[in-house]
């Protein structure tokens, strides 16, 4: 087997088959080929083309909804170069998984239906070969991949900028190695008349390259240009019902210029692309920036900055070669990019700086360069300043695709909307992704990454496949087959109606286009994640089986998963909220865990949460519950938090005494919220993760060798046995707060305090994992869960661990946050699905 993944380093390992050996004698040899994988939309039957005119060899290629075929015949020797080369050599874009090659009787006439106007016949060849593209065929299953879209190729961005280019500014520029394709499908196999395209019928000028092999845009689906394609069109806030069309070079330069000036202007304007629209506003302007985020209804939580260079980007962050290639790649995500300090001679020597209110005091920055022909005409425009780029949404509610909703919905949020009249069939977000220690993992999977399936261990299900309906933040759900596992793009938060309907829109639309048939369910322990109610309330219409799964298994699961592990292992699951069976918020597990079971080994110490949910949102509730676990009630800096709190101060200290809607939790995530509150870093919440976001910046400005004595003050406690009431010992975390406690009230650095508090838990974390695996007799260990997405966390746990001797196990093809759950959980129901064909009865 051979592997080929795209040039960026995202795409899954791909494999391939081959033909039988030549013999000695180079006979003429007829062969068919199947070839599957992401074989569409990628310019795979142009090259398959070429290999075999190159070659001598005669016959045909066609796509297919089971992936592409090729009938072939020429001499032994071409053809087994023919074959080993449509892996090898695929293009960029492509990942070819198998190479199936069938022997054909000499006589076999293959059938052959051409597409008028579509075929092409080269003759003449030293074989005289006669190598035809036919019309593409429906197969009995929808098995074949569609690729994600692409980012602009180079050769698409030279030419958008040549002016004796035809194309010359042409917003939607495109050739075989670039642009939509996901995001414009109707349905397989992919051909034109089967996207959003289909509407838009090639001028001669188009058609001519669509049909030359010699050509870079052959068989290019979204070919097109002014004259026959998609347009620009622009609307303002003063007149919604007057739009602008670009239907000539000049009507389209003239709204992109009407864009950048409105931008240069301080205004926001609405920008359709790819998977949705962007809030685009100039990210150097303080005021304009927060006023999109009181528009938005977006407090704090940080935006993303498109750039448009790289040069640009360094002077501002740290780029390694990891991230360079991310940012230059073909799915071009956004990447979250360590920012300079303040006294880096790098950042003196940059021309423009993004304005505060862009991501505040956080030592990352989310960065991405153009990936559009759209977003590159626009940077141009603006002179290539800073522009954030945020998801075309209010807060809470999914990307909006559509040109009139965007108008409808976003009429209090934009100035003015930059759309145009390609239809977008798919919703997507941009993916976001983050280097660590050299390794990519995956923030966010969507744009670029999605739909690519991911593998899932063998197991003898008995044809059931499963759909995992997912957590309810960052929310995905994933169908199997066989041993793909399709998880969705992230949809976002199921926390309202229109996120509820996204989710379920994008589950017909991967049911329908990959023809994915399920016969069992899988969700989440939680009884009030609309997912879960969904799934058990279609189990019961169905009758199909449902597993429910508990959220920190499902963790875990999708690191054994993505690594093909499928022994136990000691998983580490730290986050903010997780359904735990003893009715408690779970958040801060070490388990002992395989695919189909787990069992609760260690935890965090249990502390309340005055109010529920109502402490997430305002931190100073959890701060008081932390400090009362830790007979700290009556402490000065108690007092000072109730202080805080206002009028709800003495309510909550009453709520804590007489244990009113005080939810116990164990939760990792809580813990940094109540500790960030300590510190004085954050009263309420903008956004979920803030107060640990906010901890994580103040602790990244102390190294943490710079006051090791004080240090050791900050450890947690191992009470063994079964003080947890399950068998599981505890991390008491008592004596960690008082450590910060006493270091606050001796008014120490809050960055010191940050820092020592980080390496306090690390340290007590992994000190957990490690005796629980010595006392399992276990030797890796897997780490999964939000708390894992700060790089203090996940460095130290792990550098600790791997100190003991363990192994570590990370993922890196999904997030480890919630967006990995959906394909936990399906991980999890098969394998109990095979233990029960098996007869083994796997520990819930």
């Amino acid at each position: 087997m051979t592997s080929t993944s795209a040039s960026d380093g995202i795409a899954p390992r791909a494999r391939r088959g081959s033909t039988a050996p030549a013999g000695a004698e180079d006979p003429t040899v007829h062969v068919h080929v199947h070839v599957t994988g992401i074989v569409q939309g990628v310019g795979y039957r142009p090259f398959v083309w070429r290999l075999a005119t190159a070659r001598g060899i005669a016959g045909w290629v066609r796509n297919a909804t089971d992936g592409v075929h090729i009938d072939a015949k020429g001499r032994q020797s071409a053809i087994d170069s023919f074959v080993l080369s449509l892996s090898t050599q695929a293009p960029d874009a492509a990942r070819v998984d198998t190479v199936h090659v069938d022997r054909l009787p000499d006589d076999h006439i293959a059938p052959m239906a051409l597409v008028p106007g579509e075929a092409v016949t080269v003759s003449g060849q030293s074989s005289g070969s006669d190598f035809r593209i036919v019309e593409s065929q429906e197969s009995s299953r929808r098995s074949t991949l569609v690729s994600p879209d692409i980012a602009t190729c180079p050769e698409c961005a030279r030419e958008l900028f040549d002016p004796e280019d035809r194309r010359y500014h042409y917003p939607f520029i495109n050739c075989t190695n670039c642009g939509p394709r996901f995001t414009i499908i109707d349905e397989l196999p992919y051909d034109r008349a089967r996207t959003s395209m289909a509407r838009f019928e090639m001028c001669e000028d188009c058609a001519r390259e669509y049909e030359d092999p010699s050509d870079r845009r052959f068989h290019a689906q979204p070919d097109a240009c002014f004259s026959c394609g998609p347009h620009l069109s622009w609307r303002t806030v003063e007149k919604p019902g007057e739009v602008l069309w670009g239907r000539d070079r000049a009507s389209s330069d003239r709204i992109v210029a009407l864009a950048a000036s409105m931008i240069k202007g301080g205004g926001i304007v609405a920008v359709k692309g790819l998977g949705g629209f962007h809030l685009a506003c100039d990210a150097t302007n303080q005021e304009a920036v927060a006023r999109l985020r009181e528009r938005k209804m977006r407090p704090s939580k940080p935006f993303a900055v498109m750039f448009g260079s790289l040069d640009q980007v360094r002077h501002l962050c740290h780029v390694d070669a990891t991230e360079r290639a991310l940012l230059n790649g073909s799915v071009r995500p956004i990447v979250l990019l360590r920012r300079r300090a303040a006294d880096d001679p790098e950042l003196a020597e940059a021309r423009v700086d993004v304005c505060d209110a862009v991501a505040g005091p956080l030592p990352q920055l989310g960065v991405m360069l153009p990936y559009t022909p759209v977003q590159l005409l626009l940077m141009e425009a603006v002179g290539n300043r800073p522009l954030v780029m945020t998801s075309g949404n209010l807060s809470e509610e999914p990307i909006i695709a559509d040109d009139q909703l965007a108008v409808a919905r976003l009429m209090d949020v934009a100035d003015a909307f930059l759309g145009n009249d390609r239809p977008i069939r798919a919703r997507y977000d941009d993916s976001v992704v983050s280097v660590v220690e050299g390794a990519t993992m995956v923030v966010r999977r969507a744009r670029g990454i999605a739909p690519t399936p991911l593998s899932l261990p063998r197991e003898e299900t008995g044809g059931v496949e499963v759909l995992a309906c997912g957590p309810e933040q960052k929310a995905t759900f994933c169908i199997t087959r066989g041993e793909q596992a399709f998880v969705s793009q992230h949809v976002g938060d199921l926390e309202n109606s229109d996120a509820f309907d996204s989710w379920r829109q994008s589950l017909s639309q991967y049911e329908g286009l990959f023809d994915l048939s399920w016969g069992a369910l899988a969700c989440d322990l939680h009884p009030e994640y609309l997912s879960s109610k969904w799934a058990r309330s279609c189990a019961e219409e169905r009758g199909v089986p449902l597993t429910e799964v508990q959220h920190h298994h499902a963790h875990i699961a999708s690191v054994l998963a993505e690594h093909g592990v499928r022994g136990r292992v000691v998983g580490v699951a730290l986050d903010g909220t997780g359904y735990g069976p003893d009715g408690a918020i779970w958040g801060g597990e070490v388990l002992t865990c395989d695919l189909a079971s787990y069992a609760r080994a260690a935890h965090l110490s249990y502390f309340r949460l005055p109010g529920g949910a109502a402490a997430i949102r305002k931190p100073l509730r959890c701060a008081l519950g932390l400090l009362d676990a830790c007979g700290l009630s009556d402490s000065d800096v108690a007092r000072d938090v109730t202080d805080r709190l206002g009028v709800e101060g003495p309510v909550v200290r009453q709520m804590l005494g007489r244990d009113l809607n005080c939810p116990l939790t164990s939760s990792a995530g809580r813990l940094f919220d109540a500790v960030a509150a300590l510190l004085g870093l954050v009263d309420k919440a903008g956004y979920d993760g803030e107060p640990a976001c906010l901890l994580e910046a103040a602790a990244t400005l102390v190294d943490a060798d710079d006051d090791p004595r004080a240090a050791e003050r900050y450890r947690v406690g191992l009470l063994p046995g079964d003080a947890g009431g399950d068998g599981s010992f505890v991390v008491d975390t008592a004596p960690l707060v008082r450590a910060v406690v006493d270091d606050v009230a001796a008014a120490v650095d809050v960055r010191v305090v940050a820092r020592r508090f980080h390496e306090g838990f690390c340290d007590g974390v992994a000190r957990a994992a490690v005796a629980v695996a010595r006392s399992s007799e276990l030797s890796a260990v897997a780490l999964s869960g939000g708390v894992f997405m700060n790089r203090i966390v996940l460095t130290g746990v792990r550098s600790r661990l791997e100190s003991a001797g363990l192994r570590v196990l990370v993922a890196h093809d999904l997030p480890v946050n919630d967006g990995c759950i959906s394909y936990g959980q399906a991980a999890v129901a098969r394998a109990r699905i095979a233990a029960s064909i098996s007869g083994a009865a796997p520990q819930a």
